[in-house]
């Protein structure tokens, strides 16, 4: 992708048979998948990413949990056995409630469909307070839903009570010291100093292969919330990019083109940015950067720093 970038800008779930509502420190009866339900949640407050949060056992989700066993020095099975539960499972709370705000619903945007569209908007907002929530909990909008079965989305107001995962992370308190992106495996992970894994995320590539750039890159530049602007020459396949035939300037939002993070790469317009589209991470490709989930992005951008060497193999 092609750009240039400007500093600007859960638990009545129904897995076969109902199980009890949980919040704080009491959890669901460890059915199938319901265990993953509850790993998914702990890999992602340890930044072990598998993309939305939906109970299922994908292969982001088993990647995931690899990474978190290698890390921990257990044996890499892709499975929950007793000793990675023992490690993954801390006892705090994976559910919480959230209590909508005025806040939430301030700076609600329609999208446009087409790019003049887009340009012409005051920023790229959430559409819909599910979408922020969703993004904020790192979950499926049909995981919120089967946790809280009874809200009527389309009539959402302050004061109204959701339960979602309890995915905050404790502050990173280090810098990374490499990035490690594997092109097979469709993951980038933050290495620290000590050879530990920082962070763990499902990353989509390039679609042609002759962009995939292999090597040794460094960091060239770190920017929270840019802009985007839109060239129609990277576009070829948009009928309506050429009909504009000029660039455009679109403002920041988590549903701009690049999400709410652009980390610029020293191989000429290539990065490492964020996407409206989590639920697309590491399934489809891109023009040539590296796409992550938006909450992903912003993980990325506390550990990420002028010079930081990023390695991609095959």
């Amino acid at each position: 992708m092609t750009s240039r970038f400007a500093l600007p800008r859960i638990f009545l779930l129904c897995f076969g048979g109902f199980l009890a509502a949980t919040v704080g420190r009491t959890e669901p009866a460890p059915e199938t998948d319901d265990l993953w339900l509850r790993a998914q949640i702990a890999l992602a407050r340890q930044r072990f990413s598998c993309g939305p949060i939906d109970g299922v056992k994908g292969a982001q989700t088993v990647a995931a949990l690899t990474a978190f066993q290698q890390d921990r020095q257990l044996a890499k099975t892709g499975e929950l056995d007793a000793e990675t539960k023992a490690l993954l499972f801390t006892g705090e709370a994976l559910f919480v409630q959230r209590t909508l705000t005025l806040a939430d619903f301030t700076g609600l945007q329609p999208l446009s469909p087409g790019w003049l569209g887009k340009s012409q908007q005051s920023a790229l907002a959430y559409e819909t307070v599910q979408e922020l929530i969703a993004e904020n909990t790192h979950a499926s909008p049909a995981l919120l839903q089967k946790l809280n079965p009874e809200m009527d989305w389309e009539r959402l107001k302050p004061d109204a009570t959701l339960l979602v995962p309890a995915v905050e992370a404790a502050p990173v308190s280090i810098k990374a010291t490499q990035l490690h992106i594997r092109l097979s495996e469709r993951v980038l992970q933050v290495r620290g100093a000590d050879g530990h894994i920082l962070a763990h995320f499902p990353v989509s590539i390039a679609q042609d292969r002759e962009k995939r750039p292999e090597g040794e890159l460094h960091v060239t530049v770190v920017i929270a919330d840019p802009d985007y602007t839109f060239d129609p020459a990277v576009f070829t396949e948009s009928p309506e990019a050429q009909e504009i035939g000029r660039k455009l300037m679109l403002k920041p939002g988590p549903n701009n083109p690049v999400g709410v993070a652009w980390i610029g790469l020293s191989l000429p317009g290539y990065g490492i940015h964020g996407t409206p589209h989590p639920e697309k991470i590491g399934r489809t490709e891109s023009h040539g950067c590296f796409r992550l989930a938006n909450w992903d992005a912003r993980t990325l951008l506390g550990m990420a720093w002028t010079g930081l060497p990023v390695v991609i193999e095959p």
